[in-house]
Formats: structure tokens, C-alpha cells, sequence
């Protein structure tokens, strides 16, 4: 059943207002409550007013001395012709009475025209004998029905279950015309061997009716709260709406060039405020992601073209040297040797570019490194002599604590050495240059530091000091070269070991690359 109903709902046109389809189903299910509240109505009243009428009934009869029916009952045992045998139901007329004579019995009669025991018309009596005898009073009652009759089975069930005290218990018959009886029934435990049964019925019809009256009141009234929902809960609907669609207007502007544009928030509904702070949440990790795609197409644009400027600069002096080579000076000795030591010398350069941008590549992607348990002062110790002979006539001071150990790559934390010393050495007088190279630890912290007397970096520059190709003078004619591949290489190993490096600098006096790294804590001795 619930599956044809899901069915026909959904061959009804839906509509595709949000507003439309909640008031809809609002007064939907509003309705089939008051449907269902209706029904149960029905019952309940249906089963309370047959009861208090059963209740009512039960005290009229016992408003009646019992002898009066006994006396009713005997009246028709002497006065009435004995009925055939398998005949159980008595020809109706009354004693004294001659064929086609409407009389009461004598003693039975209370005035002329007038009901006995003050029945109306829509009530009957009759009485059963457990010998099966069933005598309706329908001519002493005045009734306009006869009395509905059950089975003799019926009956002596009845007999053995009916008492004389008064429950309120009914049962309902249905007579030979058709009409629903509403019966009690009250064993009159008649002396002898013979016991009667008093049956006390009324047509349902009037009571049916005032049910039905009040049922089309309720229908009426559900009617009018139905009008009186829609007309209140539509404007109250509409306001509902309003922070749904205050935000359906401003999704509608927003696109990939305006994503900081945000829902507005704290609109006094706890559903749709939490909706807000998701997309919000959202928009911001878009905006963040557009952002950095913007700035990685930009960074892939100044790659390709400072890479393919320093690809092209040594390619272009070795095509040049190969055309001088080709247009005799091969036959001169000293020309010939010159010429394939700056070839060489650029084919070394080209030979360590492809090797930083493959090692940048790989530490782009997901770094495989070899990490072994590593005591950092030794490896600067180790370097000292590599150190100081590219340091030339630079005076060189070491500030190293032994002892501090973790887990690195070894030859990874040696270039990172290595390069940031190197660009001390860039950076410095050849003759009045110092660099001071120190090393502790600060808890389970290892802190790298390179600091030299050098040119310095501007403020402006100290964002970008990291970034791939980047060189503070534009003109790429320093007095020492290089790709601008060293420090972002650097920042990488370090952040491949789950450390951090910063640089500290002030213009035309120092800078100070700090790098900090993660350790195992334990005593260390300084030297």
C-alpha cells in the first residue's frame, strides 16, 4: 500500500520552488493528521456514546421491579397459543387478543395510546428463555421495529456470561430490515429451571446521526484552520526563506574572479548559519587554491624563462667557440686549447643546472631520502678544510656544539652547508670578508647559523630570496655568477627534514641565514 502511495506522489508534478514544495507537504501531512485525528474521533466518540447509551439503557431496566417482566413473560405463556414445534418465536400477538386485534394483555395497559415503561418509539424489548423461546414486547412497547433477534447460541452463550449488575456493555445487531440495533442484555434469573434473558435494543440511527454531526463540524473547523495555516504560514514560510535566498544571490555573483566575496552569516537560523561557515570555509580554500595555481603558472612562466636563459647563455658561448674553432683557429694551438677549456667550463655549468633542476624536481614531488642517525658537529668538522679553502683569504670562525644527533641525509645536510657558505663567500670582500658558522642546540632543536659582513639584502628582496631564479640585481651581470637555483634548494632540504631557514639581513653591513632543524635531546659539548 505504502509503495503505490510513494508511487502516486511521484507521478504528481513537482514543483521546483523550495517555498511551494514545503508548504505543499506542510499542509499535506497537516491534513492527514487531521484526517487521522478525525477517524479516531469517530471511534472514540462512536464507542462513548454507545456505551453511556448502553449505561442509560441498563439503568431504565433496572428501574423496573423484575416481577413486572416475569409477569409480562407468564402473561404471554397462558394467554398465547403454543407455537409449532421448531418454532421458537412467538406469532406476536398478545393474550386476550383474537386474530387481527391489537390488545394488551389486562394489567399491561397504562391509558389509552400510551407506552408502557415510557420506551420511545426507536426502542424494544424482548426476552429469551433458555428453553428457546423469544418473545418480542414490540405491541406493550409500541415500538415502530420488531426487536432484532440473535441465535439461540447466541443467547445461551449470553446466559452464561450475562450478569444483573451494570457494566455498560453493549452489542450491536443487525435486524431483518436491514437497521443496526444498539442491544444490553440483563439475565433476570427467573425461579425454576427456566431462565430469561432480557433484551433491551434501540436503532442506531439517531445516535449515528448526532455522530456524523459532530464529525461535519470537525470537518468544518479543519477546514477553516487549513485556510487559517496556509494564510499564516506562508508569509512565516516566506521569512523563513529569506537567509536561503539572500545566499542563493550570492552564489550568483560569485565566480573565479570575485571568490572573496562571502555568505552572510548570523542570520538568526542555526542551520542555515552553519551552511554559511561551510561555503564560506570553502570559498576561502578556493580562493587559497586559485591563488596558488595564479602564482604557480607565474613561477612556472619565470622558470622557463630564467631556465632557458641560463641554458641558452652557455650553449651560445660554446656554439660560438665551435664557430671560431671551425674558421681556423683550430690550427692554432694555444686558441684551440682556450677555446675547450671554456667550453668545458660551460658544459660543467649547463652539467650542474640540469642537476639542481632535477634535484628541485625531485624534492617537489615526494622526497626519498636516506636518513641515517647523523652527529651534525662532526659533519661541519669534516667540512672545515673544503670550508675554508673556498673561503680563500676570508676569515672564517667556527662556533660548533658536539654531541647533536638525529636523523638526516647525510650528503642532503652537507650541500645545505655547503650552499649557504658559498653564498657567504659570493657576497663577501675576498680580502676584508668574514662568515661565522655556528651550531647548538635549544632542546630538541638544531640551529644552523651562517652569518657574514657582506653586501646585505634589501628589504624588498628578503620575500623572494628563496624563489627559484631569483636574483636581487636584475641585470644578471654580478661579479659572481650563478643560477639562482642555490638557496631554493637549500629551503627544500630543510624543509624535507621537517625544518625551517629564515634570513636576517641589513643592507650594506651583514646577513644571517638561520636554519633550524629537528634533534634528538642529549648533552652536547661546544668547542
Amino acid at each position: 500500500m505504502s509503495t503505490r502511495i510513494s508511487k502516486w506522489f511521484r507521478k504528481l508534478p513537482a514543483s521546483r520552488s523550495l517555498r511551494k514544495q514545503l508548504l505543499a507537504i506542510s499542509l499535506l501531512i497537516l491534513s492527514g493528521l487531521l484526517l487521522l485525528i478525525g477517524v479516531l474521533q469517530y471511534i472514540l466518540m462512536r464507542d462513548i456514546i454507545y456505551s453511556n447509551r448502553a449505561k442509560s439503557m441498563e439503568a431504565q431496566i433496572r428501574s423496573v421491579p423484575r416481577e413486572m417482566f416475569f409477569n409480562f413473560f407468564n402473561s404471554y405463556d397462558e394467554d398465547t397459543t403454543t407455537p409449532n414445534e421448531g418454532n421458537t418465536e412467538h406469532s406476536g400477538n398478545l393474550p386476550g387478543e383474537r386474530d387481527g386485534e391489537n390488545k394488551i394483555p389486562e394489567g399491561l395497559r397504562t391509558g389509552e395510546n400510551r407506552r408502557p415503561l415510557l420506551l420511545d418509539a426507536h426502542t424494544t424489548l424482548a426476552i429469551y428463555s433458555s428453553d428457546g423461546t423469544f418473545r418480542d414486547l414490540q405491541q406493550m412497547t409500541l415500538s415502530d421495529s420488531a426487536a432484532p433477534r440473535l441465535t439461540n447460541e447466541q443467547y445461551n452463550n449470553l446466559l452464561i456470561h450475562i450478569t444483573d449488575r451494570a457494566t455498560g456493555n453493549y452489542k450491536l445487531i443487525e435486524a431483518e430490515d436491514g437497521t443496526e440495533h444498539l442491544a444490553i442484555f440483563v439475565n433476570l434469573y427467573r425461579p425454576g429451571n427456566t431462565r430469561l434473558l432480557l433484551q433491551m435494543s434501540v436503532n442506531t440511527g439517531p445516535l449515528t446521526d448526532v455522530i456524523l454531526q459532530q464529525l461535519m463540524i470537525y470537518a468544518g473547523l479543519s477546514v477553516i484552520a487549513l485556510l487559517a495555516g496556509f494564510s499564516l504560514y506562508l508569509p512565516a514560510l516566506r521569512k523563513t526563506l529569506v537567509p536561503l535566498s539572500n545566499m542563493g544571490e550570492s552564489a550568483q555573483i560569485i565566480n573565479a574572479g570575485n571568490l572573496d566575496i562571502r555568505f552572510p552569516i548570523n542570520q538568526g537560523q542555526a542551520e542555515i548559519d552553519k551552511l554559511a561557515l561551510s561555503f564560506n570555509g570553502m570559498l576561502e580554500r578556493l580562493e587559497i587554491s586559485f591563488h596558488n595555481e595564479r602564482e604557480a603558472k607565474e613561477q612556472m612562466r619565470r622558470f622557463a624563462a630564467d631556465a632557458s636563459h641560463e641554458l641558452r647563455t652557455p650553449l651560445t658561448s660554446i656554439h660560438g667557440f665551435l664557430e671560431v674553432l671551425l674558421r681556423g683557429a683550430a690550427d692554432n694551438k694555444e686558441q684551440l686549447y682556450n677555446s675547450l677549456r671554456s667550453m668545458h667550463g660551460e658544459s660543467k655549468r649547463i652539467n650542474k643546472l640540469v642537476e639542481d633542476l632535477l634535484l628541485l624536481a625531485r624534492m617537489d614531488g615526494a622526497p626519498q631520502l636516506r636518513m641515517t642517525d647523523l652527529l651534525l658537529g662532526e659533519v661541519v668538522s669534516e667540512m672545515k678544510p673544503h670550508l675554508l679553502l673556498l673561503a680563500d683569504q676570508r676569515k672564517v670562525t667556527f662556533d660548533i656544539s658536539y654531541g647533536i644527533h638525529g636523523k638526516y641525509e647525510p650528503n642532503k645536510i652537507k650541500q645545505v652547508i655547503l650552499n649557504l657558505f658559498h653564498n657567504a663567500v659570493q657576497h663577501t670582500d675576498a680580502e676584508s670578508g668574514t662568515i661565522h658558522l655556528s651550531l647548538h642546540a635549544s632542546g630538541n632543536e638544531a640551529i644552523l647559523t651562517v652569518r657574514d659582513n657582506g653586501c646585505g639584502i634589501s628589504a624588498e628582496h628578503i620575500p623572494h630570496i628563496f624563489d627559484r631564479f631569483y636574483r636581487s640585481d636584475s641585470s644578471r651581470t654580478r661579479k659572481y655568477g650563478g643560477s639562482g637555483l642555490g638557496l631554493s634548494i637549500t629551503k627544500s632540504i630543510v624543509e624535507a627534514h621537517h625544518g625551517k631557514i629564515s634570513v636576517n639581513s641589513t643592507l650594506g653591513e651583514r646577513t644571517t641565514f638561520r636554519v633550524t632543524l629537528p634533534c634528538e635531546e642529549g648533552l652536547a659539548k661546544r668547542e
